[in-house]
């Protein structure tokens, strides 16, 4: 089949251009970084550069795909970030009918059962429901939990503060999903073709409250006492503003999930579905993947 995926070589489409190409696969790989373009071609798949907010574009990026792998990269630049994912979406679920595209997978999240969740998650909702109108046409969502990679964000804190923490206490419990389980979810999907009509997929592998998180990280890089701080939202806000996010993106992808964390909202749905759930990389074992990263940091 061809497949365009958008998404560039990030955590999840690297690894799945990377199957799809080794199963005889046509990939086109939508990027925004010129540079990317070699790389991706090195890879054995086309690439297509340009904005996911240009509507010819991303028209043309599709025509002649028969699946297309759906994802909308932050914009750092946006002043609406919830915004900005419907739009993107809603273009997507357009050129998917232009082209005639007939199989999507689309990244969404835990949380984005509810049609005003807090979070990027009420907009992953319209964006789920926008393909989901689309007739003939067959749509995975896959709803990943929280990435075990954004853990790499906080070796600094517990290297140098022996702390990491966020706006919830630790005994929230937080689902979890490593990216390569959400690129083999993908891939099989779409080269084994084992859905139709519209489905969610909950991929999630593990579960760990943030005392867990704090005790398995810690140990994993031989550091005893590294404590799970619960900080304000205030506290959190002016935090990541301090270390370059612009206040919106502060808001939505940090403050407000840490918000729905709190009161449950995030995860209702996934709990009820969890048995159905797939993925197969334990905290435990990302562990040692971030022992080697926390390695390399000075």
């Amino acid at each position: 089949m061809k497949v365009t995926l958008t998404g560039s070589l990030g955590n999840i489409s690297r690894p799945l251009t990377e199957k799809l190409v080794a199963n005889g696969h046509e990939v086109n790989v939508v990027s925004s970084n010129p540079d990317r373009a070699e790389e991706i071609k090195k890879l054995g798949a086309a690439a297509s550069i340009g904005s996911v907010e240009d509507y010819e574009f991303i028209r043309q990026s599709f025509t002649g795909s028969d699946a297309v792998y759906l994802m909308i990269p932050p914009s750092f630049t946006t002043t609406d970030p919830k915004e900005y994912i419907k739009a993107v979406g809603e273009q997507y679920a357009k050129a998917i009918e232009e082209t005639g595209v007939k199989l999507a997978v689309n990244l969404s999240s835990v949380g984005s059962h509810i049609q005003n969740g807090l979070g990027p998650t009420g907009s992953n909702f319209q964006v789920e429901q926008k393909l989901n109108e689309l007739v003939g046409v067959n749509v995975l969502h896959l709803r990943p939990g929280m990435f075990m990679t954004n853990f790499y964000g906080a070796i600094p804190m517990i290297k140098y503060q022996g702390m990491l923490g966020n706006n919830f206490g630790g005994s929230v419990s937080l689902s979890l999903t490593h990216p390569r389980d959400i690129a083999e979810a993908a891939f099989q999907a779409i080269d084994q073709m084992t859905f139709s009509g519209k489905k969610v997929q909950y991929i999630v592998s593990d579960e760990r409250t943030g005392f867990e998180i704090a005790g398995l990280l810690g140990e994993a890089v031989g550091k005893t006492g590294v404590k799970w701080i619960e900080f304000s939202d205030e506290q959190l806000l002016n935090a990541l503003m301090q270390n370059g996010f612009s206040e919106p993106m502060a808001k939505v992808y940090m403050v407000e999930i840490g918000i729905a964390l709190r009161d449950g909202s995030f995860s209702e749905d996934f709990r009820k579905h969890k048995h159905l759930s797939v993925g197969r990389t334990s905290f435990q074992k990302f562990s040692d993947e971030f022992a080697l990263a926390y390695g390399h940091v000075n």
